[in-house]
């Protein structure tokens, strides 16, 4: 396998370095991306967030779900920047978001028709508390990235709402629906479009290295532009970046290792994992990326394991992974990243058979039939301090019941944890995911939500929360409790699952991760 990765690398023509980002010109052409968006849309958040600003209102929520949120985010933790994401119904983080600095609030909307459920909830409950506050000029804290003649575009006009109308692809990092909500925050959209940019034009090979992005095997010695081997019909006589991760990922998942498994280096790229898994299951549901705390973590190896590690620039010579050594890393500037990540999710979908049929339209579909249907009387399998187990297992302890779930997980299978809890109250609940990944010989993911449908799914570990204070949704029959509870049921599929329901958040946590050895 890693003669064949050496291959790919070398073909792509580069090296590990650390020079300066080259501006190119915004506006290239990806044949695998679509065309990146021009100056006009930098220039425009940049109005947008000055005139917003000199309103005061410099506090910015994106309401969004899936990899437009997930980009979003990456790119504002990353850059150190306050963006609040809500791409998930939990009462908690709604009823904490809702009363944080709300006067100096804008809401950024961002869907490609109609929101869905989770983000109209959010837009209705940010509109009654603008009203109920008070506030002037409600629209106007409002702002919309829609598709043209969208339903959202039909309601921002109504609102009299900014409009950003866009036809990129909404799983785009490097389009209106991830940059908006991330200019707005302060991101220096023009510097993220030219750095992605330098891949499509790059430079003569004797100045390859400035276009700052690299990828390559650590264990092997780098290899630089003027040794790369041609690839026929390349731009630069050399293989794009994205493509040859892309053909590395994709080779590799032939092989057997389809497990992808992602962690920051340690260089400054932070959160790309999330926004990455999200990626593939949109555009390589074949791959199951798997978001590790750092390169050392639980499932960094394994033999159905490709470990990469993603980071900035480095200086020559220097080599990421914390003493680690990954199949691959991938390093530069992060509009780079996120341009080459969205071509290689293209390159390693391409070879394998489409997955399910998902997207915001179907879970809203299965979220509402639950919603109509009320939730089920259940009753626990069993109860240990703060957590209640659900499901089929006659286990007499908590941890027996998880250790039974994981055991039925066949070879080259993995175990989702899907938390519907307030990722930043119960941040902690993260750390199960490399809790159990230590306990079994299977790879683990973690998501605040419902995992994506893969190939592969063994088990799901669901872990759900108590409500204390729900909040209603204005103008519909239900909470965001309840709505939550209701995506809960419906990402319950055809895998085995136990649902661990904490009857105490913060204590069910601690308890979960001490019976885990986490």
């Amino acid at each position: 396998m890693s003669d064949l990765l050496d291959d790919v690398v070398a073909a792509a023509g580069l090296t590990v370095f650390g020079a300066a980002p080259a501006a190119g010109p915004v506006g290239a052409r990806s044949p695998l991306a679509g065309p990146l968006p021009d100056a006009a849309l930098a220039a425009r958040i940049d109005a947008l967030r000055a005139e917003l600003r000199a309103q005061s209102l410099d506090t910015v929520v994106l309401c969004a779900t899936g990899t437009a949120a997930a980009a979003a985010a990456a790119i504002a933790r990353t850059l150190g920047l306050r963006l609040t994401v809500l791409d998930a119904a939990d009462p908690h983080r709604a009823r904490s978001a809702l009363a944080d600095r709300l006067e100096r609030t804008v809401v950024v909307l961002a869907a490609a028709s109609g929101p869905p459920v989770d983000t109209d909830a959010y837009r209705r409950a940010y509109l009654q508390a603008f009203e109920d506050a008070g506030l002037h000029d409600v629209g106007r804290r409002f702002v919309v990235v829609t598709e043209p003649g969208s339903p959202l575009e039909t309601l921002a006009r109504e609102t009299g709402a900014e409009i950003f109308r866009t036809g990129a692809a909404p799983e785009s990092a490097l389009s209106a629906y991830a940059l908006v909500a991330a200019g707005l925050a302060g991101a220096d959209t023009g510097t993220l479009l030219a750095e992605a940019a330098a891949l499509l034009t790059p430079p003569p090979p004797a100045v390859h290295a400035a276009a700052g992005f690299a990828m390559a095997p650590p264990a092997r010695q780098a290899v630089t532009a003027s040794e790369a081997r041609p690839t026929p019909g390349s731009q630069d006589g050399g293989r794009a970046p994205g493509i040859a991760l892309g053909d590395a990922i994709a080779a590799a998942a032939r092989e057997g290792r389809d497990k992808l498994a992602v962690a920051p280096d340690g260089t400054g790229i932070v959160g790309l994992g999330e926004w990455i898994e999200r990626l593939f299951a949109a555009l390589a549901p074949g791959v199951v990326p798997v978001t590790l705390e750092n390169p050392s973590s639980w499932g960094h190896e394994g033999p159905d394991v490709l470990g990469v590690t993603v980071g900035g620039v480095l200086g020559m010579g220097l080599m990421p992974g914390g003493g680690i050594a990954p199949d691959l890393s991938v390093n530069g500037p992060l509009g780079a990243q996120l341009l080459a990540w969205e071509q290689a999710a293209r390159v390693a979908g391409a070879g394998f058979p489409a997955g399910p049929e998902t997207g915001p339209e179907h879970d809203d579909e299965r979220t509402l039939r639950v919603l109509d249907a009320g939730p089920p009387a259940r009753t626990p399998a069993l109860v240990e301090g703060a957590v209640e187990v659900y499901g089929e297992t006659s286990a007499p302890t908590l941890i027996d019941a998880i250790d039974a779930l994981v055991r039925g997980v066949p070879t080259g299978g993995h175990v989702a944890v899907a938390a519907y809890l307030d990722r930043d109250g119960d941040a902690a609940a993260a750390g199960v995911r490399d809790a159990l990944a230590g306990r079994v010989a299977r790879a683990v993911t973690f998501g605040w939500g419902s995992p994506a449908p893969r190939p592969g799914l063994g088990a799901t570990l669901q872990i759900t929360g108590v409500v204390t204070g729900d909040v209603r949704v204005p103008g519909r029959p239900y909470t965001f409790g309840e709505l939550q509870a209701a995506r809960a049921a419906g990402g319950r599929g055809a895998a085995p699952l136990l649902r661990l329901h904490l009857t105490d958040r913060a204590t069910g946590i601690e308890q979960l991760l001490a019976a885990l050895g986490g």
